[in-house]
């Protein structure tokens, strides 16, 4: 059999795209912050992860234009090497503090962070436990990992708690949470899970890709929400959401941060992250510490949205965050209902197997705090039309 031949057999794309429903790879030629243009119509955007609406903040972008200036477009090597600049040392300093631990290390994506850290500290004799609604980037960085991986059902912490117990007492164990979960919008039960790990000797890793900023009386994320940073072993965040840029971080005990600095191949051998990037996410931090009441509108913003969902009968499933899932079920009618909401100026995402089981599609809807009470009304009148008509509601 050919190496491509399982490329000729991938034909569901291609129906969908024949069918005008493909939601993908869709183009967008302008952003305004909360809305963007594609073909040339405005769509108001409720699928960005831009929380705190800091991608086109004046001071953000004003630092993004002088660390071009300064440093050029990019480092042109690695962190190992070449590519380490003040400005990323400063960065590491910066989100330490705010996250309240000893260090941090900056990679180049949240995904690359995941791989990295993940894939480094589990070793042959080591024991990893994921919830199965993790990230992604958090599984394939078990794949990576030479250690034995154990997946509980989501949220079922009793499952956790005789995985844990089976394993040797005196083996390595790091339990990766997220703590907002991408696809369902719910928080994980921080305090539950560290009892469980501090009772059989484990490390606990957060991953805060969605909370970062979001969750906490700062917005520090879930530890910071449950009064829990110094509890947590291990934080992880990513730039590409609040923080308005791209990258990641890990934050934690020194001397983790420096094994991880001289051993994580993704951070080795992978080119830094950009001087115009580690600049944005500088003065997206300085932001979120000087205007709360950016957060105070994201969750006056969310309840708005989830209220009204619910009040015209969409599942939202547990979500109590910013992520809000409409469930669907269907594949088909999925991609259809976004379609009719695209059409009608609504840009949203649909989520489909493998991010999410089987007959569990839906579309997901990110909120902001830059949204306007009149885009979400527009919003919702649009969820309105098109589930009657599609007899959803």
């Amino acid at each position: 059999m050919s190496l491509f031949e399982k490329c000729d057999r991938f034909t569901r794309a291609r129906e969908i795209q024949a069918a005008g429903f493909y939601p993908y790879f869709v183009p967008i030629e302008a952003s305004y912050d909360t809305e963007v243009v594609i073909h040339g119509q405005r769509k108001v955007m409720v699928g960005s992860n831009n929380y705190l609406g800091l991608t086109h903040h004046p001071k953000v972008l004003a630092a993004a234009e002088a660390a071009l200036r300064r440093y050029g477009s990019g480092c042109t090597g690695s962190r190992f090497l070449n590519g380490t600049l003040d400005l990323h040392e400063e960065l590491e300093e910066r989100l330490a503090r705010f996250l309240g631990q000893e260090a941090a290390l900056v990679f180049s994506t949240g995904y690359q962070t995941n791989l990295g850290v993940i894939a480094t500290l589990i070793g042959r004799d080591d024991h990893l436990f994921l919830d199965k609604l993790n990230h992604a980037s958090i599984v394939d960085g078990a794949r990576l990992a030479y250690g034995t991986v154990h997946r509980y059902p989501h949220g079922e912490l009793a499952t956790l708690e005789r995985q844990l117990a089976r394993a040797p007492a005196d083996a390595g164990k790091l339990i990766v949470t997220d703590g907002i979960f991408s696809m369902e919008g719910d928080i994980c039960d921080l305090p539950a899970l560290l009892a469980l790990a501090e009772f059989y000797g484990a490390q606990v890793m957060v991953d805060d890709a969605h909370a970062f900023g979001v969750l906490g009386e700062r917005g520090g994320g879930t530890a910071q929400h449950f009064g829990l940073e110094h509890r947590v072993d291990l934080i992880m965040a990513t730039f590409s959401k609040s923080l308005a840029s791209i990258g990641g971080v890990i934050a934690g005990p020194e001397p983790v941060i420096h094994y991880l600095k001289h051993h994580a191949r993704s951070l080795i051998f992978s080119a830094s992250m950009p001087p115009a990037s580690v600049a944005t996410v500088l003065a997206a931090l300085e932001v979120i510490e000087e205007e709360p009441e950016r957060r105070e509108a994201l969750w006056s913003n969310t309840r708005r949205m989830q209220e009204g969902l619910k009040s015209l009968g969409y599942d939202t499933g547990k979500s109590e965050t910013p992520v809000i899932p409409v469930l669907v079920g269907e594949l088909e009618d999925t991609f259809i209902f976004w379609k009719a909401l695209f059409d009608a100026g609504v840009f949203t995402n649909p989520v489909t197997p493998p991010a999410v089981p089987d007959n569990s599609c839906r579309l997901r809807i990110s909120l902001m705090a830059t949204h306007t009470e009149e885009q979400i009304d527009h919003v919702l009148e649009a969820f309105a039309q098109v589930g009657r008509h599609m007899a959803l509601i």
